[in-house]
């Protein structure tokens, strides 16, 4: 008996232990489990914990901004909100408050120009948070405000943030470049600075329920942003609108087929004062296909509707860089005969030449095998060193670089900032190409009038720079300061010397040559009296030779005898009546540089051949008696003719302070007068300065005439303004353009 008690007080002691065992191995798997929670992921749990409890917000810091020298903005910010939902809110709210999903969704994405489908997509997305759209302009946020406010919905959150705006539009488009939906920089100084503009984002970490609700705990982080440096270009905002309204009118005029670009730099500092390209584009609307892009692409449209993802993008890329790209900076050509400027400077620094040598041009040059012709096929003649330049003889600069020889006419190139960066802070320069000293004898005969070489047009205004300054070539840079948001300086670039190239001897000895192209040779068209041009010429056929397509370009500084600005304008391939640089591209740069140096207070210096373009202003003679405004008249320089029989004036045209060139006639009108004061403007286009004058005279109106004398030869009128037939007033002033004959400027 006792036995059997025994068996089975035994059995149940297993039966303990073995669920003694069982308890004790479960604790100790709970605690691993626990242990395992807390140290191994108990800081990924703490991190998804917290996400859930509260939220997150980005705050974007604010982008500099961009100036002109002058500290006018050109790139800015303006307020926008950015638009994001709590899904589960957005659900449950729609669930409480007897809403539709399909017609939310379709009242956001109306609102916001999203695709339904999108929106609901959102909205059924099981995440905490869900961005909708960024960058809304006020107007459309309040618009969803208000929709929001009046179904009750919740969950939909307004966050403020900025989004980069410029004031301009296409102004100076490819040096600002612009920024992406992130306000990154994406192209140009954008790009180039997007670390110095776009400061440091805060944050805003605010507690709130598992529901999605703010937690009224009023727990919240704020994290302020740092704003970012703005950027003070050296561009001045009053020339770059002389130079891109120039440029874009000659474009138009000239029907280009790959557009133009256009370089205003100070010869002294190397600051550049206008850079442009056509065509431009929009900064505000950098993906936008503008008509010019249409042109080169012309089923752009259908080919992109075909394309998605990838594809679409890099397509997309290709054809934006028809406006994009910055032709003055990134592109390489042959600068023909502008060329010639450099090498003409490098005989005479070497010595290689002398004013006094003279050269003979029978039309053609023999070089090895090779028959070079002159743009004049009967030839110059015999002319010394300064005509050989007037001409662009291309005979006689292959002699002037032949005297120089090969290495000392590729050093000299070198020297120059040729074939090598300029380094300026624009993103895609060029370095250009040309021949080491090894070249053959024909690649220096053609290098030596500028071709076989291409050069970027930076590159150019940098080199001819130097040869107006007094021989310094200096660094180019369109930077001018670094500012903090309170304006203090950070950085400050200061004009940086390269090298010295050529001595001050042989400036002065090239300023006055090259202001002689303009006065007396191809240059003609570049003529403005009082400021005395120096300038060159260029015309270069594009390669392969004989298809037609030419570069036209001129070169130009001013004043001659005190060179303060420089003006290079290329226009690509023209496809109007001329291809010549001196036709076609000198006026242009007369006429930005005529408003520059105005602007820049340069008074014009008249010699005595100029007398006919000296401007005066209209006194005003109102009130006085028509003798008085006769002797007032008289001592302005001015003609007066009387029109009534009153003996007081009641009004003249031109109206009074008027500018007008001396010797134009002012209509005073008395009492009586004026019954019949219209006139149609004559049709001039065509004629000669001399017969336009006549013929406006004999209409009782006032010629002013742009560029050449009034009794200049082999030059036609190419426009008026205001045109044929419009009805003005007698006394009147009628502008009118004229360009020299072909045959006065083709040897470029």
């Amino acid at each position: 008996m006792a036995k059997k008690r025994a068996k089975k007080k035994t059995g149940t002691s297993g039966r303990l232990i073995f669920i003694a065992a069982v308890f004790t191995f479960l604790m100790a798997a709970l605690c691993l489990r626990v242990g395992w929670i807390q140290i191994v992921r108990g800081r990924d749990l703490s991190r998804q914990a917290l996400d859930q409890q509260t939220s997150d917000n980005t705050v974007s810091a604010k982008r500099g901004s961009i100036y002109d020298r002058n500290y006018k903005i050109l790139a800015s910010n303006i307020t926008v909100e950015s638009i994001s939902i709590s899904p589960d809110m957005v659900r449950t709210s729609i669930e409480d408050n007897a809403l539709n999903t399909d017609m939310v969704a379709k009242s956001i994405g109306d609102i916001l120009e999203m695709d339904m489908e999108t929106v609901k997509d959102k909205i059924l997305k099981h995440v905490q948070s869900e961005t909708l759209k960024k960058k809304v302009d006020k107007e459309t946020a309040d618009t969803l405000r208000e929709y929001v406010n009046s179904v009750k919905l919740g969950g939909v959150v307004f966050t403020e943030d900025v989004k980069r705006y410029y004031p301009y539009n296409n102004f100076a488009a490819q040096v600002i470049g612009f920024c992406g939906t992130d306000n990154q920089g994406l192209e140009g100084i954008e790009s180039i600075y997007d670390d110095e503009l776009s400061g440091v984002p805060g944050r805003v970490v605010s507690a709130q329920q598992s529901t999605g609700l703010e937690s009224n705990s009023g727990y919240e982080n704020y994290i302020a942003a740092q704003d970012g440096n703005s950027v003070v270009l050296t561009i001045d905002e009053t020339i770059q609108n002389y130079a891109q309204k120039n440029l874009e009118a000659a474009a138009a005029d000239n029907n280009l087929g790959e557009g133009a670009a256009a370089i205003v730099m100070d010869v002294n500092t190397a600051e550049i004062l206008a850079m442009c390209t056509e065509p431009d584009y929009d900064l505000n609307e950098p993906f936008e296909i503008t008509d010019s892009i249409r042109e080169k692409y012309p089923d752009i449209d259908e080919e992109l509707e075909k394309l998605d993802g990838v594809e679409y993008n890099e397509k997309l890329g290709e054809v934006m860089q028809t406006v994009r790209r910055n032709k003055a900076v990134v592109d390489s050509y042959e600068p023909g005969s502008t060329f010639k400027s450099v090498t003409a400077s490098l005989a005479l620094e070497t010595r290689a030449c002398a004013l006094t040598d003279t050269f003979t041009c029978g039309g053609s040059y023999q070089v090895a095998d090779r028959n070079i012709s002159c743009s004049n096929h009967a030839g110059h003649g015999t002319q010394d060193f300064a005509q050989a330049v007037q001409n662009s003889c291309n005979p006689a600069f292959i002699q002037i670089g032949q005297k120089i020889g090969k290495k000392r006419f590729v050093d000299g190139v070198k020297a120059f900032g040729f074939l090598s960066k300029t380094g300026i802070e624009i993103p895609g320069e060029a370095t250009g190409t040309g021949y080491d000293e090894n070249m053959s004898d024909v690649d220096l005969a053609t290098e030596s009038f500028g071709q076989s070489i291409t050069v970027t047009p930076l590159q150019m205004a940098a080199a001819v720079s130097a040869v107006a300054n007094g021989g310094t070539l200096m660094k180019p840079h369109i930077v001018k300061q670094i500012v903090n948001s309170d304006m203090g300086i950070v950085e400050s670039t200061e004009p940086e010397v390269v090298r010295q190239v050529i001595s001050k001897q042989t400036s002065d000895e090239m300023c006055k040559i090259l202001e002689s192209v303009v006065s007396e040779g191809g240059g003609k068209n570049a003529y403005l009296a009082g400021y005395r041009i120096a300038g060159k010429t260029g015309t270069s056929e594009k390669i392969p030779r004989g298809n037609g397509k030419y570069i036209a370009s001129f070169i130009g500084f001013a004043p001659a005898d005190d060179p303060k600005v420089l003006c290079l304008v290329i226009l690509d391939e023209p496809n109007g009546d001329s291809y010549y640089g001196g036709q076609i591209a000198a006026p242009v740069v007369r006429d930005i540089l005529g408003e520059t140096l105005q602007y820049l207070g340069v008074e014009p210096m008249y010699n005595s051949d100029e007398e006919e373009y000296i401007d005066v202003e209209v006194p005003d003679v109102a009130g006085m008696t028509d003798a008085e405004a006769g002797i007032a008249l008289d001592e302005s320089g001015l003609k007066v003719k009387v029109s009534g029989s009153g003996g007081t004036v009641t009004d003249q045209i031109p109206k009074a302070h008027t500018k007008v060139t001396q010797g134009s006639t002012v209509v005073v009108y008395t009492e009586g007068g004026g019954a019949e004061r219209t006139v149609a403007v004559p049709n001039v286009v065509g004629e000669t300065p001399a017969s336009a004058n006549t013929t406006l005279e004999d209409n009782g109106l006032n010629a002013r005439i742009k560029g050449v004398s009034k009794y200049g030869k082999n030059a036609t009128c190419i426009g008026q303004s205001p045109v044929e037939g419009t009805m003005v007033e007698p006394g009147t002033v009628v502008t009118l353009s004229f360009r020299y004959d072909e045959s006065e400027t083709t040897n470029d």
